[in-house]
């Protein structure tokens, strides 16, 4: 199953020069992964059902759309066992396999145990050829920046790992506010943010900083909370709260994909924290009727081929900062 990078540059190369958008935000969700959580009884866990998924209608959507390449990682919620994870990482590698000019992966991980994880990225790395990793923002309560997580971390930084983050349930989480407002309209922001905040506050990315992170749905809330981290943290310091924090050590490992609520403001947003070699397409399919992700990306490209400040942007953001993320 292991394809060798040269053939994956070299249809990379091809696909450079089609010009082909490159989509990396997208979820496969298998049979059996259903399966595995109608018998946890965790279908409904994220509020509302999860869409109907296969790899055939994922294809003619992309044909549709003018996408040459998807990145795949599994959808939330996280399932318990380790073999639903390893099955699901195998699926997705098979679909690589497949279709080496059209998918792409990037591993889940049976979090929270940290051992398993290591242990399954290096498999998914070495023997499925993942292109990365894909981490939930938290799995049972252990949410990224733990100290716990240091040592997967560790193993990440020295391969050098592209890392997708995707917002799960919080945990613990108030289930009248899931009913008055669903996750996916305000908490997965803050789940989103919350995540990086808790990396960003203990130097996780400054420390681990080989490891590039894609941070989903136009950075969340980043943009804003930021600037007010940075406000607070020499109170925060003074109280022995926090440490030191390299805030742009800790930022330049972060890209960004534009999935969602993209737009020229929410664009220029970001490059109030990043550059514009760190943003990229993202559709969220399955989860949006496929003709209004077509109606989505044909709006991104008119207003990057219009507004003269992001014109310069229009091709790194469609497909050229993606291929420089994984080559």
């Amino acid at each position: 199953m292991r394809i060798r990078t040269t053939i994956i540059a070299t249809l990379f190369a091809t696909m450079m020069q089609a010009q082909g958008v490159i989509d990396m935000h997208s979820h496969i969700i298998t049979p059996e992964f259903m399966s595995a959580l109608d018998k946890e009884g965790r279908l409904l866990d994220e509020g509302f059902p999860l869409p109907k998924w296969d790899a055939e209608a994922q294809l003619k959507w992309m044909d549709e759309a003018g996408i040459h390449t998807s990145v795949l990682t599994l959808a939330a919620p996280q399932p318990t066992s380790a073999k639903v994870v390893r099955a699901t990482n195998e699926a997705a590698a098979k679909l690589k396999y497949e279709h080496p000019d059209r998918f792409r992966f990037c591993a889940a991980l049976p979090l929270p145990d940290v051992d398993a994880a290591i242990e399954e990225a290096r498999y998914a790395l070495d023997v499925l050829s993942a292109d990365g990793i894909k981490l939930a923002t938290n799995v049972n309560g252990q949410y990224l920046g733990a100290p716990e997580l240091d040592t997967l971390f560790s193993f990440l930084n020295e391969r050098k790992a592209v890392v997708i983050l995707h917002p799960h349930r919080p945990d613990p989480v108030n289930k009248q506010v899931m009913q008055q407002t669903p996750l996916a309209m305000q908490e997965y922001l803050s789940e989103t943010t919350r995540a990086v905040s808790n990396m960003i506050s203990r130097n996780v990315l400054a420390r681990y900083n080989n490891i590039k992170v894609v941070v989903p749905h136009c950075g969340a809330y980043l943009p804003l909370a930021i600037p007010r981290m940075k406000s607070l943290t020499p109170v925060m310091q003074a109280n022995k709260m926090v440490g030191e924090i390299d805030y742009e050590a800790n930022l330049r490992t972060l890209y960004y994909d534009l999935a969602g609520t993209h737009s020229p403001e929410v664009i220029r947003m970001l490059l109030t924290i990043t550059t514009p070699d760190h943003l990229l397409y993202g559709s969220d399919y399955p989860y949006v009727a496929p003709q209004v992700l077509k109606q989505s990306l044909a709006r991104m490209k008119d207003y990057l081929s219009k507004e003269p400040d992001l014109t310069p942007y229009h091709e790194m953001i469609l497909y050229k900062n993606a291929h420089q993320l994984f080559y």
